[in-house]
C-alpha cells in the first residue's frame, strides 16, 4: 500500500524541551506492523517525542538514601494505556522500558513503546498471563530490570508478587509488602482507619471465605449489605445484597469474580450507603514525610466501576478537604508509607460534610490525571523518584491546587443494554486533538492559559478490542479555569471522537454532562440510575423509506 507518514512530531508544550537519543515517539500513525515470528523477546524502539515537560522539581536530585539505588530499568507488569503511561515518565528520566505481553497482547500497543518485551503465560488465560507473578520477577532478573511498576490491577495489591520482588533484589514501585498486606486487607485498614479517629461503616472484621459466616454476620448488622473482594478494587469483585434471599448468590458471584481478578476469592462485607458520594484523597510518601494532593470525586459509577471522574470534588470546603487530607496523611505516616496510594471515603447523600473510610488502595489509580492536571506534577514521575531513594520533592506547603479538571474513561460498551461489554476491531478512531500541557505554573492552571485536553489510550486504528479485558479504550481529560469551564471543554472534547467498528460511551458521557444535576455538582454514586430517563432517551424510529 501507499507508503505511511510516520515522522515524528512535537508534543504541545514540548518545543525548547531537551531531548534524547532515547525519546520514542508516541505518534500512532496507524499503520498494522508485520510483527516478526511469536518469540519471547521483540525489541522495537520507534522515536519518541516528549508529550509534557518534568516537574523540574528536582533538577539535580540529591543521592539516593543509604539501602536504596537508582533506577536505571523499569519493567511495566500491566498492560494498555498504564503501561504506555509508566513508559513516557521513565523516557522522559532516560530510565529505559521493559513492557511484558500475553500472547492475546501480541499486537497491542504497548508492547512497541518500550526498548524490550517479553512474552508472558504462554500457557495461561489472558488474564492468567499477567497474573503469572513468578515468571514475570524471573524475566526482570534475567534481563537486569532494576524496578518493577505494577500500573493498577493484576499483580498492583498482591503481597506475594512484592515479596517475590524483594527477595529478588528488584524494587517494587509501591509500598513495602507488609504495608500492602496491612491496607490490602480492607478489615485491617478498617482497624487502622479507627485508630486514627476516622469514622467507618459497620463491616466485618476479617475477611470472610464462606456463605455461613456472611449469614451470620449480615443477620447480626441487617440489610443492605454490599460484598467487596477483600484484596482487590476497580469495581471488581462487588455485589450489593438487599435480602438474605440474594446473598449466597451475590457472594459466590463476588468471589468467583474476585478470585479470577487478583487470584483471591476472600470477601469483606459492610452495610451498604444508599446513594453515596465517593470522594478520595491522592497521598504520596517517601518512608518518612507524607503530602495529601487534594481530593477527587468518582461519584459517577455504572456496575461500581467510575465513569467521570473529576478534581477538585464540587462542593468540599477548604476546611473538609483539610480534614480529610490530613487523616490520610496520618495513615500513611504511621505505617511508614512508600509510594502513591488513594483513601477512598464516602458520604451519605443526607448527610454530605460527614464522610466515613471506605479503603485504602496501594497504588496508582486509573483515574490520576485528574490530580496531575489540578496540581501540575506527573505523578509516576513521583513515583520513580520515591522509588529511587529520593524525597519528595515537594513539600504540602509548595503544593497548590488550581483549576478544574474532569475525566471520562471511554469504554466499549452498549450503555442501553446495562453497559454490556463490547469487543471487535476498531475500524476508525479519530480523537480530540491534544492541546495545553499537564505540567503547568499554578497562575496558568487558574486561567484560560490553562485550559488542556489530553488523551490516555492503548489503542489505534486497526486494534481488536477484546473480549479477555476490561472494556476501556482511553481515558480524555480536560482542565478548565473552573468546573464550568471544565465540563464546556469535555463535552466539546467527547463531541469530536469518533469510533467506528463497535459502540461506546461517548454519547453517554456527552449525556451526562448535559443533565442540570450534574452541572450544579450534584453527584452521587446513584446518579445513573436517578436521571434514567435523560441519560437513556428512546431510540427513534428509523425513517420510513429505510424500511421499505
Amino acid at each position: 500500500g501507499a507508503p505511511v507518514d510516520c515522522t515524528p512530531h512535537a508534543g504541545a508544550g514540548g518545543a525548547g524541551l531537551k531531548t534524547s537519543a532515547m525519546l520514542r515517539s508516541f505518534r500512532s500513525c496507524g499503520a498494522r506492523i508485520a510483527p516478526p515470528p511469536l518469540t519471547r523477546h521483540w525489541a522495537v524502539a520507534p522515536p519518541l517525542t516528549r508529550r509534557w515537560a518534568s516537574t523540574g522539581a528536582m533538577a539535580t536530585p540529591p543521592p539516593a538514601r543509604p539501602g536504596w539505588r537508582p533506577i536505571k530499568k523499569v519493567m511495566a507488569a500491566n498492560r494498555g494505556e498504564i503501561a504506555i503511561r509508566i513508559f513516557r515518565a521513565a523516557t522522559e528520566m532516560d530510565i529505559k522500558t521493559v513492557a511484558i505481553y500475553s500472547k492475546e497482547d501480541f499486537n497491542s500497543v504497548h508492547r512497541t513503546k518500550a526498548d524490550e518485551a517479553f512474552l508472558v503465560g504462554q500457557d495461561k488465560s489472558p488474564v492468567g498471563a499477567y497474573l503469572s507473578a513468578e515468571e514475570i520477577v524471573q524475566i526482570a532478573k534475567e534481563n537486569n530490570v532494576d524496578a518493577i511498576h505494577p500500573g493498577y490491577g493484576f499483580l498492583s495489591e498482591n503481597t506475594r508478587f512484592v515479596e517475590l520482588c524483594e527477595q529478588a533484589g528488584i524494587t517494587f514501585i509501591g509500598p513495602p509488602s507488609q504495608v500492602i498486606q496491612r491496607f490490602g486487607d480492607k478489615t485491617e485498614a478498617r482497624q487502622l482507619a479507627e485508630e486514627f479517629g476516622v469514622p467507618v461503616v459497620p463491616g466485618t472484621q476479617h475477611s470472610v471465605e464462606t456463605v455461613e459466616e456472611a449469614r451470620d454476620f449480615c443477620q447480626s448488622i441487617g440489610y443492605p449489605v454490599i460484598c467487596k473482594a477483600a484484596f482487590g478494587g476497580g469495581g471488581r469483585g462487588m455485589r450489593i445484597v438487599r435480602s438474605e434471599d440474594e446473598l449466597e448468590t451475590n457472594f459466590l458471584s463476588a468471589s468467583r469474580e474476585a478470585t479470577t481478578a487478583f487470584g483471591n476469592g476472600a470477601m469483606f462485607i459492610e452495610r451498604y450507603v444508599e446513594s453515596p458520594r465517593h470522594v478520595e484523597i491522592q497521598i504520596i510518601a517517601d518512608g518518612t514525610n507524607a503530602t495529601h494532593l487534594f481530593e477527587r470525586d468518582c461519584s459517577v459509577q455504572r456496575r461500581h466501576q467510575k465513569v467521570l471522574e473529576e478534581a477538585p470534588a464540587p462542593g468540599v470546603s477548604p476546611e473538609l478537604r483539610e480534614s480529610l487530607g490530613a487523616a490520610a496523611v496520618r495513615a500513611a505516616r504511621a505505617v511508614d508509607y512508600v509510594g502513591a496510594g488513594t483513601v477512598e471515603f464516602i458520604a451519605d447523600a443526607s448527610a454530605p460534610d460527614h464522610f466515613y473510610f471506605m479503603e485504602m488502595n496501594t497504588r496508582l489509580q486509573v483515574e490520576h490525571p485528574v490530580t496531575e492536571m489540578i496540581t501540575g506534577l506527573d505523578l509516576v514521575e513521583w513515583q520513580l523518584r520515591v522509588a529511587a531513594g529520593e524525597p519528595l520533592p515537594l513539600s504540602q506547603p509548595e503544593l497548590s491546587l488550581s483549576g478544574h479538571s474532569i475525566e471520562a474513561r471511554i469504554y466499549a460498551e452498549r450503555p442501553a443494554a446495562n453497559f454490556f461489554p463490547a469487543s471487535g476491531t476498531l475500524r476508525h478512531l479519530a480523537t480530540p486533538p491534544e492541546e495545553g500541557v499537564t505540567v503547568a505554573p499554578a497562575e496558568v492552571r487558574a486561567s484560560t492559559d490553562g485550559l488542556a485536553t489530553r488523551v490516555d489510550m492503548g489503542f489505534v486504528r486497526g486494534d481488536d478490542v477484546s473480549v479477555f479485558y476490561d472494556p476501556m479504550v482511553a481515558k480524555l481529560i480536560v482542565r478548565g479555569p473552573d468546573r464550568a469551564a471544565a465540563c464546556r471543554r469535555l463535552h466539546a472534547a467527547l463531541g469530536q471522537w469518533q469510533t467506528v467498528g463497535l459502540p461506546t460511551n461517548v454519547s453517554f458521557c456527552r449525556r451526562v454532562l448535559e443533565t442540570p444535576q450534574f452541572l450544579a455538582g450534584e453527584v452521587h454514586t446513584a446518579f445513573i440510575p436517578q436521571h434514567h430517563d435523560a441519560l437513556f432517551p428512546p431510540t427513534p424510529p428509523p425513517p420510513p423509506h429505510l424500511m421499505a
